[in-house]
């Protein structure tokens, strides 16, 4: 791919589009990461929009930060630990409910409250090692390769 070729796409679009590009090209285990960085970020994009009394921003915001937090409870795997599933399934929901809250109330309080629940959330998941993400990936492609 030659310079003229980045030029022509410009770098506006680059920036635009490198989530995309990271999560099609990324692991299981780093899409998880990538949406909860999303929903932090649209989070305080909407905790931003509250101060700024900029309404139409709040509500893409966090209705942006609700269907982020949705694909992550979709994304559970309830046969690796079911348990765990459930209580994060809860609390996703639990995130979800509360956002709506804090658009009806334009509270940034409650915002902080579920970005602290989903710090709480990936700083676990970004302490997963390597060598337990590569054992759970393979153990996904032998169940894959075994069901066909």
């Amino acid at each position: 791919m030659g310079l003229s070729m980045y030029k022509s796409k410009g770098i506006q679009a680059y920036r635009k589009d490198s989530i995309k590009s990271d999560l099609a090209s990324a692991d299981p285990h780093r899409v998880i990461q990538l949406l909860m960085q999303g929903a932090l970020e649209k989070l305080a994009l909407g905790k931003g929009c509250i101060e700024r009394s900029d309404w139409e921003g709040k509500a893409a915001a966090l209705t942006r930060a609700s269907e982020i937090i949705n694909a992550l409870r979709d994304a559970l795997d309830r046969d690796v630990n079911p348990e765990l599933v459930d209580n994060l399934e809860s609390l996703y929901e639990y995130m979800i409910v509360r956002i709506t809250e804090a658009s009806i109330a334009k509270d940034t309080g409650i915002l902080d409250q579920v970005m602290g629940l989903i710090l709480q959330i990936k700083g676990a998941w970004d302490q997963i090692s390597t060598a337990d993400k590569q054992a759970a990936y393979e153990g996904q492609t032998e169940a894959r390769v075994g069901a066909v």
